[in-house]
C-alpha cells in the first residue's frame, strides 16, 4: 500500500491566504499546521524549554493540547502498550551500587538495605498494536515495574530496547499515528512508519534495533528492560547524579526471534508471550532479573559527542559500567487477568524520595501524559484499585470523583476538613528530613533541539556491532517494509542509514533495487495474501 500524495478538493483550498489577524506578509498556506484553535504551529518539532536541553515548562499550550487529546483518542484499551500480560514478585536489594555504599548517591530507602525485599508487580507489553493483536509482531516491547515501597510507590517504565525513537514530547502523537493502521483503510503497514522517520533522523538508531532480530524478543522472560529515559539520584545532602536503569536476565539468558522464525511461531500460537510467562511461573521456574544502574555525573558532559540526556542514545558501557544494586524475581500469577493486568496503571512521576527527574524532555512529557492517561482510561480514582494503590497509609484532600470507593483520610482527620493549612484536625505537611535537591538555570526559554544531536553515529557502531545473521536479518526485514513505500521516502531512509554506515545504506539500497524487480513480478507477499486468500477459499452453499 502507498501513501497518495496527490492533491484533493477544490482550486480554492489549494490557494494561499493571508492569515487573518497576521502581520504583513505573513502568508498562511492551505497546508499549514495549525492547533484545534486555529493557530498557526511553526515548531511542530520542540517542546519550549529553559535553553536547548533544560526543563521545559508548564505553559507549553501547543504540547498539552496535543498530548490531552492524544491521551484521550482511543477508549478504553490503551493508545500504546495494549497487548500485556504481568505477574506479582519483589525487589532484593543488594545495599549497595557496584561495590560503593548505594547511600553514597540516593537516599531512596529501598536501596539502603542488603537483603530488603520490596513486593513488585511487573507488566510486560507491546507497544503499538491492541489487545488482540498476535505476540510476535515487530514491536519494542514494554517493561513496567511497580514497586510497593515503605515510602510509597515506585513505578519505572520503560521498553526493552535502551533507546527510542524521538527526544522531544511534542512529536510523541505524530510517531504514534504514524505506527498505527492507515487512517482510512484500517490496514497496518510500514508506510506511515516510514514516512515519519525518514524525516526524524535521530529514530535511525531504534530503527536499526527495531528492524533487527531484537525488534522480536522470544518472550517475555528473556529479554532486558530498561527505564530509556535519564533520571537523577539525589543522597542525604541533596546532591544528585544522573543514572539510567537497566534490568539484565539472570538465569534465563536473552534470546530473538527472526522474522521467518516469528512467522512460524504466529502460526501456531498467537498468545505465546503471555503463555510462556504464565507457565514458567506455575511451574517453579521464576524469571529474575539484575538491576543495574549507569551514573553519570551531574552536567551536559561536552567531552560526549551527544548529550546524556537523549533518549535516542546510549550511554557507552566501557566508560558508565554497569552497577547491580538488586535483583528482582517474579514468583506469583495474577488471579484475575482484567483486575491486575489490565487495570495497572503506571506513570514515569511516580517516584519516591532520593529519585528525581533529568531535564530530558522526553521524560517531563510522559511524566504529564502517563497520569493523565490513566485518570481517563481507568478513572479519575484508579489510584483506589487493589492493583495501583500503595501498600502504606495514605492520607490526601483529594475528594469524589469516578468510582471513589473510600475516603483517603488519617485517623483523626476531621471528616469536614478536607484542605490545608487548617487550624483545626486537617492533614499537616510532612518535615523535610534531608536536603532538597535545587538544580540552578540561567538560559532563554526557547524552542530548540538539543545541540550535539549525532544522530547516525551510534547507529552505525549498533549495525557493525551486529552478528551476521543479525545484519542480514535487519537488511531483509528493512528491504520488506520499504519496498511498500514511495520512492522518495525509501531514498530518505537510505541516505540516512548510509549516513549512520556505508556498508549499511549500500545494502539497503541494493536490497531495494531487486526488490522492484520482483515486485514488478507481483510478488509483494501482502498484497499475494489477499489474493492467496480468494483462490485458495473452499467454496460452500449458503445455509
Amino acid at each position: 500500500m502507498k501513501h497518495d500524495h496527490k492533491k484533493h478538493g477544490s482550486g480554492a483550498l489549494e490557494q494561499e491566504r493571508t492569515h487573518a489577524g497576521g502581520t504583513s506578509g505573513e502568508v498562511e498556506k492551505a497546508k499549514t499546521l495549525t492547533d484545534r484553535q486555529g493557530h498557526p504551529i511553526s515548531d511542530n518539532q520542540n517542546v519550549r524549554t529553559v535553553g536547548s536541553r533544560g526543563p521545559m515548562t508548564l505553559e507549553n499550550y501547543h504540547f498539552l493540547e496535543k498530548i490531552t487529546h492524544f491521551d484521550r483518542e482511543r477508549p478504553p484499551e490503551r493508545v500504546v502498550h495494549a497487548r500485556g500480560a504481568g505477574a506479582h514478585g519483589y525487589f532484593e536489594s543488594y545495599g549497595k551500587v557496584g561495590e560503593e555504599p548505594v547511600s553514597q548517591y540516593t537516599r531512596a530507602k529501598l536501596f539502603q538495605v542488603k537483603g530488603n525485599r520490596t513486593p513488585v508487580f511487573v507488566r510486560f507489553s507491546t507497544v503499538i498494536h491492541g489487545t488482540g493483536s498476535p505476540e510476535t509482531l515487530r514491536d519494542p516491547r514494554g517493561f513496567a515495574v511497580k514497586f510497593y515501597t515503605e515510602e510509597g510507590n515506585w513505578d519505572l517504565v520503560g521498553n526493552n530496547l535502551k533507546i527510542f525513537f524521538i527526544r522531544d514530547p511534542l512529536k510523541f502523537p505524530d510517531m504514534v499515528h504514524a505506527f498505527k493502521p492507515d487512517p482510512v483503510s484500517n490496514v497496518p503497514g510500514s508506510v506511515g512508519m516510514f514516512d515519519f522517520v525518514s524525516k526524524s533522523p535521530e529514530a535511525t538508531h531504534m530503527i536499526t534495533f527495531l528492524f533487527s532480530p531484537w525488534g522480536i524478543p522470544a518472550n517475555y522472560r528473556q529479554m532486558q528492560g530498561s527505564g530509556v529515559n535519564t533520571y537523577k539520584w539525589v543522597n542525604a545532602e541533596g546532591q544528585a547524579v544522573l543514572v539510567k536503569y537497566h534490568w539484565e536476565p539472570i538465569h534465563q539468558g536473552i534470546k530473538n526471534l527472526t522474522q521467518g522464525e516469528a512467522n512460524e511461531i504466529q502460526g501456531m500460537n498467537d498468545s505465546h508471550a503471555t503463555q510462556d510467562l504464565y507457565e514458567a511461573i506455575k511451574r517453579g521456574d521464576y524469571p529474575e532479573w539484575e538491576l543495574c544502574v549507569q551514573i553519570m555525573s551531574d552536567d551536559d558532559h561536552p567531552e560526549l559527542d551527544f548529550d546524556p540526556l537523549d533518549p535516542t542514545k546510549l550511554w557507552p558501557e566501557e566508560q558508565f559500567p554497569f552497577l547491580k544494586v538488586g535483583k528482582m524475581v517474579l514468583d506469583r500469577n495474577p488471579e484475575n487477568y482484567y483486575n491486575e493486568v489490565e487495570q495497572a496503571a503506571f506513570g514515569t512521576g511516580v517516584l519516591v524520595d532520593g529519585l528525581d527527574f533529568s531535564d530530558d524532555k522526553l521524560l517531563q512529557g510522559r511524566t504529564f501524559s502517563y497520569s493523565d492517561t490513566q485518570r481517563y482510561r481507568v478513572g479519575t480514582n484508579y489510584l483506589q484499585l487493589p492493583i495501583n494503590a500503595p501498600k502504606k497509609r495514605v492520607a490526601t484532600n483529594q475528594r469524589a470523583g469516578q468510582m471513589q470507593y473510600f475516603v483517603d483520610m488519617a485517623p483523626e482527620q476531621s471528616p469536614h476538613v478536607d484542605y490545608e493549612p487548617s487550624m483545626t484536625d486537617g492533614l499537616v505537611e510532612a518535615e523535610q528530613q534531608a536536603k532538597p535537591h535545587e538544580p540552578e538555570y540561567h538560559a532563554k526559554l526557547q524552542r530548540e533541539r538539543i545541540e550535539r544531536t549525532n544522530d547516525f553515529k551510534q547507529a552505525g557502531h549498533t549495525f557493525r556491532a551486529f552478528e551476521d545473521w543479525e545484519r542480514e536479518d535487519l537488511i531483509r526485514n528493512l528491504v520488506n517494509a520499504l519496498i511498500l513505500c514511495d520512492e522518495s521516502i525509501q531514498q530518505q531512509m537510505v541516505r540516512n542509514f548510509t549516513q549512520a554506515d556505508e556498508e549499511y545504506g549500500r545494502r539497503v539500497a541494493e536490497g531495494l533495487a531487486k526488490a522492484r524487480n520482483k515486485e514488478a513480478k507481483g510478488s509483494d507477499q501482502r498484497k499475494k495474501a489477499v489474493r492467496d486468500a480468494e483462490r485458495m477459499g473452499h467454496e460452500a452453499e449458503p445455509y
